[in-house]
Formats: C-alpha cells, sequence, structure tokens
C-alpha cells in the first residue's frame, strides 16, 4: 500500500492569492501546498482518495491517477469538498458511479452543495455518486478496512481515519481519550498542525507535536499547514526526531 500527499495546505492553500509574505513568494517545491488530501493506493482495494478538495482536478491529474475505486470524506467544509463534480470524469471512463463514504451531516451538506447530482432529472454528464454512510463502527472500502476517529473541529463534528497502521486527522484541535485509544499502536500518524499561534480550531504545531508525543507513534506528519507556520527548510529540521512537515507529492510506503 502506498498513501500520496496530494495536497498538505489549509483551506487556502499556500502560496495564499496576493500574499507577498516570503513563504508564499518561496521557490522551494515544499512551500507549494494545495488543498489537504491524501490518495491510498492499495494492490486490492485500488485508488481511494480521502477528500476532494478544490485542487481535486489537478491534484489528480498530477498524481496521473487513471482510476478511482472511492471516495472518503473527514467533514463537508468547502476546502473538503468542493472538487466533487470533477469526479464526473472517472464515471465517464469507468461507466459507473463512485462510491462516497460520509457522514449523515456530511452528505446532508453534498447533498445541498451538489444538488444537481441528486435531482429527480439528472442532466447528461453530472457526477454519478453512490453516498455510503459512516457510523461510528468501522466499515470497508473495496475489503480495505477503515476505522473512523471522532474529533472536534472547535465544535465541528470531523472523522480521521486508521487504516492498517496509519492514521490521519486533518481539521481537529480536540481528540477525546477514547478516540486516541484508536489511534495507538500506528506506525505513522498524519496531524494537522496550522501555525505556531493559537487558532480556534486547529493544533499548532506545539499541539500537534504534543499529541504525537503522548500518543508514541513512531513517525508523525504534520499536514493542514498555512504559510503562517514558515519555510519547510527552516521549520522541519527543528522538529522532534520522528517528526516532519509533510509536502506535496509525499508518498509513504506502507
Amino acid at each position: 500500500m502506498k498513501v500520496t500527499f496530494l495536497g498538505t495546505g489549509t483551506s487556502q492553500g499556500v502560496p495564499v492569492i496576493a500574499c507577498p509574505c516570503s513563504v508564499c513568494a518561496s521557490a522551494d517545491p515544499r512551500d507549494k501546498r494545495l488543498r489537504s488530501s491524501i490518495l491510498i493506493s492499495d494492490e486490492q482495494a485500488g485508488n481511494i482518495v480521502i477528500d476532494t478538495t478544490p485542487d481535486f482536478r489537478y491534484q489528480m491529474l498530477r498524481a496521473q491517477v487513471k482510476r478511482l475505486e472511492a471516495v472518503v470524506i473527514t467533514h463537508s467544509h468547502k476546502d473538503h469538498i468542493a472538487g466533487m463534480d470533477d469526479i464526473r470524469a472517472f464515471n465517464y471512463f469507468q461507466q459507473q458511479p463512485i462510491d462516497i463514504y460520509a457522514s449523515e451531516y456530511s452528505q446532508d451538506v453534498i447533498i445541498r452543495e451538489f444538488s444537481y447530482a441528486f435531482a429527480d432529472f439528472k442532466y447528461p454528464g453530472i457526477p454519478e455518486l453512490n453516498l455510503r454512510t459512516i457510523g461510528d463502527e468501522h466499515f470497508f472500502v473495496n475489503g480495505l478496512k477503515f476505522t473512523p476517529i471522532n474529533v472536534l473541529h472547535h465544535k465541528m463534528p470531523v472523522l480521521g481515519f486508521r487504516f492498517g497502521d496509519f492514521t490521519y486527522i486533518t481539521d481537529a484541535n480536540f481528540i477525546a481519550p477514547e478516540e486516541k485509544e484508536k489511534i495507538r499502536g500506528s506506525q505513522v500518524l498524519v496531524l494537522n498542525a496550522l501555525r505556531r499561534e493559537k487558532h480556534i480550531s486547529h493544533f499548532t504545531l506545539d499541539e500537534a507535536i504534543a499529541l504525537g508525543k503522548e500518543l508514541e507513534v513512531p513517525q508523525v506528519l504534520f499536514t493542514h499547514i498555512s504559510h503562517q507556520l514558515g519555510l519547510h527548510a527552516e521549520v522541519d529540521p527543528t522538529l522532534p526526531e520522528g517528526m516532519h512537515l509533510a509536502y506535496d507529492g509525499l508518498e509513504i510506503n506502507l
């Protein structure tokens, strides 16, 4: 199994439109961050994407994804679902709907935002989506087991996911003790680390580092990074052993 980071940026991406800061002006490709998403490529389960960001089309082209088996949604904020319309390209070439795994709350938003895909009269060429409900129990996507991890994004419920020894959590600033237990034993943990300053709905870098240490995960990668965190080349060497900033295009073989 391989996990590819399709995007590691926060809701505005990096560079931010019209921003003159050193991070947004950086020539380092590790400072060019599309909105946060990952691609799971498994020999048996196929290609599964977590979240369809506003950059979904380009992310699929850049990663040269030719087939998509399913999409798993963490939550319904625009930076995590806005690219869902571009699933229609896979519908066309695969000649079948794509399964979308999401909580009931996220499904309500998806139906509202992409109402034309669920209308009684379907205009030709719209995305064909099969909504699959994520509850509290583990579920399988093409035979690959996912364990949902309930986290809070300020007051908004968000889902993280563990599959095998890999745990992916984005858009969180609180994880209850019983949910942390689902993470323990992971070999790789991905956590959001927005910036150094306190934020109402995201872990800071220090908070994410502390959580990684608490859970004793050997490899911790940080994502959903804003331009306020600083240059990759300057921040990454300062991190504790076993911890790194993720970047677009990073591949992890499991």
